[in-house]
């Protein structure tokens, strides 16, 4: 792990405390994850949706919802299943009989960070209605559209073992979401931790301590930081040749975007911060690479059946590759 480079008196050294304060905060329900912690943390630094996969029981909601209890804005959450409609998650015109008009009753996600538990229980059509609000931050309903407010972030789950009852998400829909992170199980020490921290404690117990630790104020000034993050030419063209490369493989049925180098470069952006720097250095790019793409890109038939991964083929990648310095 790389050492922070700590500089007295910047605005990077303030956001590292703010981060190190946050981290102490979530560790006090949550034991080891450390990485998942730091990509969840990133993501909000880089105003960026989130998508965590894991089997039952690992924790995936309940870091999400620290996540929101920490920040102090709205949060809401959304349960997906298969018979939800998209006026259920985006909202409908209701209509008024008194004045005789109809009015907007907004749906669930006009929130500021909002938990969709499950989102690959929901049909394409209702999939569909969350493309427009993740990428534009806006809602068009019966031809007028409505605004999300300042700051706005999905973070779902979905569990990639049960297949009963649900769907695949749509790559347009996965292309929107910064990462796809991956929470293991604990560790034997981790686990016998959880059962000694969490004995007769119900979630709402856990959560009830939780502190509030930055507004909305806060979070625009530290995504400014990250946005002042210094990167070398030669830094931006090894992410455009990571992504190109995705394009031009054999093993790929599905290439990365052009979102996908721009959320490449703002992840790294945000972790040079994270460790206490101002400017991105080579380490920072193949440190994010694996998380942007996982879901960004799809191997042939052929490849899957030979038991390989995503990952797999990004290290391969980001082997072939000649690091600048």
């Amino acid at each position: 792990m790389e050492e922070n480079f700590f500089l007295e008196s910047t605005p990077v050294t303030e956001l590292n405390h703010k981060l190190t304060e946050i981290r102490a905060e979530i560790a006090k329900v949550i034991v080891g994850q450390q990485k998942v912690v730091d990509l969840l943390i990133t993501g909000l630094l880089c105003d960026g949706h989130l998508l965590l996969e894991g089997v039952p029981g690992v924790a995936k909601t309940l870091t999400a919802k620290l996540l929101s209890r920490i920040i102090d804005v709205n949060f809401s959450r959304l349960q997906f299943t298969p018979d939800l409609m998209p006026g259920d998650v985006i909202g409908t015109s209701v209509f008024n009989p008194k004045e005789g008009t109809f009015y907007f009753k907004a749906g669930p996600v006009f929130s500021n960070i909002v938990l969709i538990d499950e989102i690959n229980r929901a049909p394409a059509k209702t999939q569909s209605a969350l493309f427009e609000v993740m990428e534009e931050r806006q809602v068009t309903v019966d031809g007028n559209t409505h605004t999300m407010q300042y700051p706005f972030i999905v973070l779902a789950t979905q569990n990639p073992i049960e297949q009963e009852g649900t769907y695949r998400l749509p790559e347009a829909q996965l292309d929107r979401f910064l990462f796809k992170i991956e929470i293991d199980y604990p560790t034997l020490q981790e686990e016998v931790q959880i059962l000694t921290q969490q004995e007769g404690k119900t979630q709402a117990q856990l959560l009830q301590n939780i502190n509030k630790l930055m507004d909305v104020h806060e979070i625009a000034k530290y995504r400014e930081i990250v946005q002042n993050i210094k990167v070398d030419a030669k830094l931006i063209e090894f992410i455009a040749k990571i992504v190109n490369e995705t394009r031009n493989n054999s093993s790929l049925y599905l290439g990365a975007s052009t979102r996908a180098s721009l959320a490449m470069l703002k992840a790294a952006k945000a972790t040079a911060a994270m460790k206490g720097r101002d400017f991105v250095i080579p380490e920072d790019i193949l440190e994010m690479a694996p998380h942007v793409l996982r879901h960004r890109i799809m191997l042939t038939p052929e490849k899957e059946m030979e038991g390989i991964t995503p990952d797999d083929l990004t290290e391969t990648i980001l082997k072939g590759l000649e690091v600048p310095r």
